[in-house]
This record gives C-alpha cells, structure tokens and sequence, in this order.
C-alpha cells in the first residue's frame, strides 16, 4: 500500500537564516537609522519577538520579515500575526508565534473531505499529521492535488511527505 503524509512543518535552519536576514536589512535601512529595533527569534518556543519604537516602524518590520521567509521558500502563512502589540515604555513591542504542526479541527475537516472525494483512499489523523494510504498511486496524487488546491481555505500551508509505494 502506498501512503504519504499531510503536515505543517517549517524548516527551523531556513527560517533562521530569514530572521538574520531581515536583521541585517532593517540595520543598513535609511529609515530605521539610529531607532531602536531588535528582532529575535526564540528557537525553542518559535516566537520572533519584534521591539521596535512606533507602529509604522513595526509594520515595515513585519513586511521585511515576510519578504524574506517567501524569499527563502517558507510560507508567510505560518505566522500567527493575530496577536496585538502591546506597548512596554517607551517602545513597541510584539510577538509573533510561528505555526507548526496540523490542530484537530483541521486535521478532521481535511479528512472528511478526503473522504467525499470518493477514492479508494483511507485518510487518519496521527498526531499532528495527517496520513493517507491507497493501493493506487494515481488516487494518492488526486488527493495531494486537491489538498493544494483546499490549503487556501483551511488557511495552513501543507507539505506532503514520506511517499511510500
């Protein structure tokens, strides 16, 4: 039987490299010379923590840092921009959690919708994954096709991976 799975996963090591990157832009840019802007990324709880002094430098940064993650081939979706900013004396700070990993709620509308597509294919969610298996490799690509074509309205990016025949 083949199978493969249905993740959320980032490459830690790519989205370091685009955190320095945005780092070192922000400190060569005419508008953020003399200000205050640190961005630091917490690899063991992936949060970039963003300190800057007002919203439109705030902004800019947020824009630089997505820039960069697209440009290094990570999907600016796995940002959790929905937390507010919130202010800490006399600067602005933020943080910005990275997400990983398929919730359940998720994982369960992908399954059932797998399953209407009618294909001789079982979908089961393992984890924080979700892993489909079939007797033909054609049905397994159908699913993987559907799923690109779906991950917009499930609002995750989606990698799939471990092909097995």
């Amino acid at each position: 039987m083949a199978s493969f799975d249905i993740v959320n996963k980032i490459d830690h090591q790519t989205l370091d490299n685009a955190i320095n990157t945005s780092k070192k832009e922000i400190t060569t840019r005419f508008d953020f010379k003399d200000s205050k802007t640190e961005i630091e990324l917490d690899k063991k709880n992936l949060i970039v923590h963003i300190t800057t002094e007002n919203d439109l430098r705030m902004k800019a940064v947020i824009k630089v840092i997505i820039e960069r993650m697209v440009k290094q081939g990570l999907d600016a979706k796995s940002l959790d921009l929905s937390q507010e900013e919130y202010q800490s004396g006399a600067v602005l700070k933020k943080e910005i959690p990275i997400k990983e990993g398929l919730d359940k709620e998720i994982a369960k509308k992908i399954v059932k919708e797998i399953k209407d597509l009618n294909l001789k294919v079982q979908s089961a969610i393992m984890d924080d994954q979700v892993r489909v298996t079939g007797k033909k490799i054609d049905d397994l690509q159908k699913v993987i096709a559907f799923c690109r074509q779906r991950q917009e309205a499930w609002g995750v990016p989606l990698q799939f991976v471990n092909m097995k025949s």
